[in-house]
């Protein structure tokens, strides 16, 4: 047996919104075993001294692309497996070391990468995936150019994105990533940035077809994430059915309401257009493609503050591509501009896990809950600055109670 005891740590409560006064925390085979002010360790059990130090959940991403080391999608459908697998592993790598410990890909990262960090061959935070994001002809997965006629797809290529188009294509496609360990559906309901042929307030796939896919998600039990701009394209999406929207920059009122009645769940990720305004280009996005950014760029921040004013459930997402992945922390920034920290701090712990539908597993640090932690110095609830300098304030990070960082008392 394995034990971590954690002695004199300020735990912060996500859910309550409260640093609590020092308590010890006990960690054993890979889970919080017990929180309390007088615990005893076990035989062999390393004891830490946190001296007043915050023991938080590690973070989570609601929307990341680990296989996109390039922010050019149509060039990633010609990288071998095997070269967009240790692109994804520098990423993953990078991710955990920034206090990330959870992560959901939004289209590209298949079971064999979520076995691998599972059995700890790739050092990177936990992996939820959906292989590939599903768009009709045209759509937003889409990535030929107006001119390319042929294109060569299977369930094993190393893109973004598979076309299916009708009812009984779109069934297929969802069976198929099922079969094969998907943990969330992945839809292109809107146009978007990044995609050579079609409309950032187009909408896309019929309600039939959007229906089909929830269908078969829910005779899995697992969430189906939705692609979507406009409000035209969020109001759809969500009367069909899918449990969480993605971007929704252009989202108005009506939308809002909708939020509501059908519990759905926002996840911004305003953090890439920033990073693809500033450098896009420079990471491999197409000129013609980058400009399209601006269609959505000031009104990302104004989406997120009528939904924060409204009370939507968020998540904490980002969606960066290619060397961009590297701005992952400046969405707390973002965020804040009109968030309090606490509610970004929820957006990137309990209710992210709440979304992944592993609440009482990560996000919290409960009795029972897997020991995927951080050690902060300073209070993240009085300043979002403690979580975005890693370098500076990140002490420790540990994932299934296994140290991925360690710069406390007693380390080797």
């Amino acid at each position: 047996m394995t034990e971590i005891l954690f002695q004199n740590a300020r735990v912060l409560d996500p859910r309550a919104g409260d640093l609590l006064p020092p308590r010890q925390v006990q960690i054993r085979d890979g889970r919080v075993h017990a929180i309390d002010t007088a615990l005893s360790p076990g035989e062999g059990a390393r004891v830490v001294d946190l001296a007043g130090r915050t023991l938080m959940p590690g973070l989570c991403d609601g929307h990341v692309h680990v296989t996109a080391g390039t922010a050019d999608f149509a060039a990633l459908r010609h990288w071998s497996p095997g070269y967009t697998a240790i692109r994804a592993k520098e990423i993953m790598e990078g991710m955990l070391q920034r206090g990330f410990t959870t992560v959901r890909d939004a289209g590209g990262a298949d079971w064999g990468l979520a076995k691998a960090v599972a059995e700890d061959r790739i050092a990177g935070p936990r992996l939820l995936f959906c292989g590939h994001a599903l768009s009709q002809t045209g759509g937003h997965g889409d990535m030929r150019a107006p001119g390319e006629q042929v294109f060569e797809q299977c369930f094993c290529c190393a893109g973004l994105g598979l076309i299916c188009d009708g009812v009984d294509e779109v069934r297929r496609a969802c069976r198929e990533e099922i079969r094969r360990g998907a943990t969330h559906i992945k839809l292109m309901v809107s146009g978007g940035v990044s995609s050579p042929t079609d409309r950032i307030t187009s909408t896309q796939f019929a309600e039939e077809e959007l229906r089909a896919a929830v269908q078969e998600a829910e005779a899995a039990m697992i969430p189906v994430m939705a692609h979507a701009y406009s409000a035209r394209a969020i109001n759809r999406a969500i009367r069909c059915g899918v449990t969480s929207i993605e971007h929704g920059n252009l989202l108005d009122e009506s939308s809002i309401e909708l939020f509501l009645s059908h519990d759905a769940v926002l996840v911004p990720t305003l953090s890439t257009y920033q990073a693809i305004a500033r450098e896009g280009v420079e990471a491999g996005m197409p000129p013609a493609l980058a400009a399209k950014v601006y269609e959505v760029l000031d009104a990302g921040i104004e989406a997120l503050a009528l939904a924060h004013r409204h009370g939507v459930k968020l998540v904490y997402g980002t969606d960066l591509l290619g060397d961009m992945h590297r701005d992952q922390l400046q969405e707390f920034a973002i965020r804040g501009q009109v968030q309090p920290p606490v509610e970004v701090i929820r957006a990137a712990t309990c209710n992210a896990a709440r979304l992944f539908r592993l609440h009482g597993e990560i996000g919290e640090v409960l009795p029972g809950a897997r020991a995927d932690l951080l050690v902060v110095e300073g209070n993240p609830l009085e300043d979002l600055k403690y979580l975005m300098d890693p370098a500076r304030y990140l002490r420790a990070i540990l994932k299934d109670g296994v140290f991925y960082k360690d710069e406390l008392p007693g380390a080797a």
